[in-house]
């Protein structure tokens, strides 16, 4: 038997409860790791540009572990300026392009390199001025005499350096090494980094979507469930004809009206979620306007509205976080579906459906990590969702056994 303790609170109990699931306190571990990688996803990511787009197609399709060697060369342009918030939450230009080679060598003032192929017959020798590498100049900008070299750049100024020192500077910093954890997309694209940010997507689409549902819902169905009468049957109509129809073929509706986009999809998920919420707040409403308190403050002169903020709505919280927990897992499926059938979050932005229909076909030739790598990620995050959902149906249930609490 449950022996209540003083000071012990009800959220103490549900927490308490919620903890002893070992797969729902999995699932909520889980979704915490998810947020704060898609919170700072910048910050992790290998590559840190925008949608991490970085395309190297001579290294596209290679298989998770592939690593190469790359020189990197500075673009003929001024710096991507970007503040340290932006960079957090939308990446940063890069200013350098990645060359992926095989072998280098120095031949008077330039580098000689051999470019990286995966068919060893394949061999193709190029060069780049050694300034070129590491300074963005204007055409024609480099001159050579005597060992020194006169860079012209594009910001107007002139540089003078000895061959010596550029060399130098080359060969320790733009000479690097990259490893792809997860291997690189059919356009060169790190796929661990694209995972990474696709998280970020697939959090603000559910995030999104569970907001609009439950303004919608709890709204809807809180005024349906309180004045009843002729104000419920017309909700409930609406509510009705809305459940009717297909769930997926309203998503596709929407967005084809609002169009693709990234903000879209989420109003167009959460425009389509809202009906649950408000049957199941409408039903939990009708049973507690009821109750002696709420009559009570009917007696002493209560708005309708006051009665219904503040004596209410706050009993339902618990049914509705439970299905807000469902919903969650149904927005990230959702927004795969439609991203998979390119209705959805539009290239190049990382999204987990969107990396599947780009590369379900390279099953059949042996590179089936590509598809099945973003399709693992998406059934974490559902599950994650469900035990959690599963967890708290459990915990805020009660009539189920109450366990002793220790303090």
């Amino acid at each position: 038997m449950f022996r209540w303790k003083k000071g012990i609170s009800p959220g103490k109990i549900t927490w308490s409860r919620f903890r002893r699931n070992p797969l729902a306190l999995s699932g909520m571990v889980l979704i915490c790791l998810a947020f704060l990688v898609s919170l700072f996803a910048y910050v992790i990511s290998p590559d840190q540009t925008p949608n991490a787009n970085t395309q190297i197609l001579e290294i596209a399709t290679e298989r998770p572990g592939f690593r190469a060697d790359f020189i990197r060369v500075r673009y003929n342009r001024p710096s991507a300026a970007a503040g340290w918030m932006e960079g957090i939450f939308r990446g940063r230009e890069s200013d350098y392009r990645y060359i992926p080679v095989d072998s280098v060598w120095i031949d008077h003032s330039r580098l000689v390199y051999r470019e990286y192929s995966r068919y060893r017959e394949d061999e193709f020798i190029s060069g780049l001025l050694i300034p070129d590498i590491i300074y963005p100049i204007r055409a024609e900008g480099c001159s050579y005499r005597d060992g020194i070299w006169e860079v012209a750049l594009v910001s107007g100024e002139t540089i003078r350096r000895s061959g010596e020192d550029l060399i130098r500077e080359v060969l320790e910093d733009h000479l690097v090494r990259k490893q792809f954890w997860l291997g690189t997309d059919r356009f060169g694209r790190d796929l661990l980094s694209r995972i990474i940010i696709g998280t970020r997507v697939s959090f603000s689409v559910g995030f999104i979507a569970v907001f609009i549902s439950l303004l919608v819902g709890v709204v809807l169905g809180g005024i349906a469930g309180f004045f009843r009468g002729m104000t419920d049957k017309v909700i409930m109509w609406f509510v009705n004809v809305v459940w009717s129809i297909p769930t997926l073929l309203m998503v596709i509706s929407i967005t084809l009206v609002l169009g693709k986009g990234y903000w879209q999809v989420f109003v167009a998920v959460g425009l389509t979620m809202w009906v649950e919420v408000a049957r199941v707040v409408r039903g939990q409403v009708i049973s507690i306007r009821e109750m002696e308190y709420v009559e009570a403050a009917r007696a002493i002169g209560a708005r309708p509205v006051t009665i219904l903020a503040r004596h209410i709505l706050p009993n339902v919280i618990a049914p509705v976080v439970i299905i807000s927990a469902a919903n969650f897992a149904t927005a990230i499926l959702m927004e795969a579906g439609l991203s998979f059938l390119g209705i959805g979050v539009q290239p190049p932005v990382p999204s987990w459906g969107g990396m599947i229909k780009d590369h379900y076909g390279f099953i059949i030739v042996n590179k089936g990590f590509l598809a099945f790598i973003p399709g693992f990620a998406i059934m974490l995050m559902v599950l994650a969702f469900t035990m959690v959902g599963n967890g708290l149906r459990d915990a805020l249930d009660t009539r189920s056994d109450q366990v002793n609490l220790r303090r």
